[in-house]
């Protein structure tokens, strides 16, 4: 998928050939906004000016802007990998929750230090 990033917040992007336009919408928040341009120029412009009035709308009416997550994720595994992980858990001492957690932790820190 294709993204853009402005502000923190992530814009899906995509192209319509029916409809010679790019279009997207913002991701990760309590609402559903989109955007849309015929250029790069365009779209770019249309997503800060999403971003943005979105943004202000949400002081306003005083929402929270960013969608809330419960921490809770269902991971759907395959077997084979379900059981190795569990043995990787098992020998490091860890339940196989808290081993998930720190392998995931590990890898977004490594990808934001990118």
């Amino acid at each position: 998928m294709n993204t853009m990033t402005y502000k923190g917040y992530i814009g899906s992007v995509a192209f319509s050939e029916k409809d010679n336009v790019f279009f997207g919408k913002i991701e990760g928040i309590n609402g559903l906004v989109n955007f849309e341009g015929e250029s790069v120029t365009e779209l770019t412009e249309a997503f800060h000016e999403a971003v943005d009035d979105y943004l202000a709308y949400c002081e306003d009416e005083g929402i929270e802007p960013d969608k809330s997550y419960s921490g809770v994720l269902n991971v759907r595994l395959t077997p084979a990998i379900h059981r190795q992980i569990a043995i990787l858990a098992r020998q490091a001492g860890l339940t196989l929750n808290a081993y998930i957690k720190d392998a995931l932790e590990e890898k977004v820190e490594a990808e934001v230090a990118i």
